[in-house]
């Protein structure tokens, strides 16, 4: 992270920036709006400055935009993160104001990586994602409560709902494939993808929309990242098995349900499969480390711009 001299913290809600201002010691309230956040940066867009934030959703979204315009370098950090460094300096209180203050400091003496600009094309295509995940949660929902309901009339209103909702999925996907169409960059990396065994265009698009570093950090950072990475759990004499955890978990499903398409269509993939199966006595295991693996392999075609081989 480049040094800078300010570092401003900011928490955020979806009507209100709470913002501590580390060189008058001051808190500033703005509202959560375009207007109030262009004003705000205005003032500050000389100065050496650094804004750290909570990554809290879409809550953010008008203010990294107006950031990433002003050329004003911010991180998003993971909110257990800044709830870790806030225990650690016995701070157990939480106000917004509190959270602020907490977060500057969290920059002045971690200094975390600048986070990317926002990619806005990127962004409507993860949220259409999502949107497609939730309306496939739903129809699971419903064709759950379909196989379990007898009376006529709820079968038929459940029925008529399964059939809106996959209208509703078959029109999201359209707009999905003609929005990625639409966009070089997107296209080419989903193509890219879906030339490795087991990735699907489903696949592709989850790790385009939602894993935007893939192709840009090395193996272990980007398998951190998804929550496949291990981590030891070691104490003096004893060895315990390695954890994953963390990440981004719909990267991590995903990958999972990949792994399971690349053991059945690649030798090489079912081979390293069964090597560690017979190593480890957990086909569950196995199927991790080859997600994993996939994650790798994908990662290389993405920063070489090649397709698998």
């Amino acid at each position: 992270m480049t040094l800078h001299q300010t570092v401003f913290g900011c928490d955020i809600s979806k009507a209100f920036l709470d913002i501590f201002d580390p060189r008058t010691r001051r808190f500033l309230r703005i509202g959560n709006t375009s207007e109030e956040i262009e004003a705000f940066l205005t003032s500050i867009k000389d100065t050496n400055c650094c804004l750290i934030m909570e990554a809290t959703g879409v809550h953010d979204r008008k203010l990294r935009h107006a950031l990433a315009t002003h050329g004003i370098a911010f991180s998003r950090l993971n909110p257990l993160q800044a709830r870790r460094f806030a225990e650690l300096r016995g701070q157990f209180a939480k106000t917004d104001r509190i959270d602020a203050e907490g977060l500057s400091a969290f920059g002045a003496i971690m200094k975390p990586a600048v986070s990317q600009p926002p990619c806005a094309e990127r962004e409507r295509l993860a949220a259409l994602a999502r949107r497609r995940d939730q309306l496939v949660e739903l129809r699971a929902l419903e064709k759950r409560h379909r196989a379990e309901a007898d009376d006529p009339f709820i079968v038929a209103d459940l029925d008529a709902v399964l059939a809106t909702l996959n209208a509703r999925i078959a029109l999201i996907e359209a707009e999905i494939d003609h929005y990625t169409r639409s966009c070089p960059d997107l296209a080419e990396h989903q193509s890219r993808l879906i030339s490795a065994p087991g990735i699907g265009k489903i696949t592709a698009l989850t790790l385009v929309a939602h894993m935007p570093e893939l192709g840009t950090l090395p193996p272990k950072k980007i398998s951190a990242l998804a929550g496949l990475a291990p981590f030891n759990d070691d104490s003096g004499p004893r060895r315990g098995r390695k954890h994953i955890r963390g990440g981004r978990r719909r990267v991590r499903n995903a990958l999972y349900m990949a792994a399971l398409g690349a053991i059945r269509a690649n030798t090489r993939f079912k081979l390293f499969f069964q090597a560690i199966a017979n190593r480890s006595g957990s086909k569950k295991l196995a199927l991790i480390a080859v997600a994993r693996k996939l994650l790798t392999v994908l990662n290389a075609m993405l920063r070489d711009k090649r397709t698998f081989a």
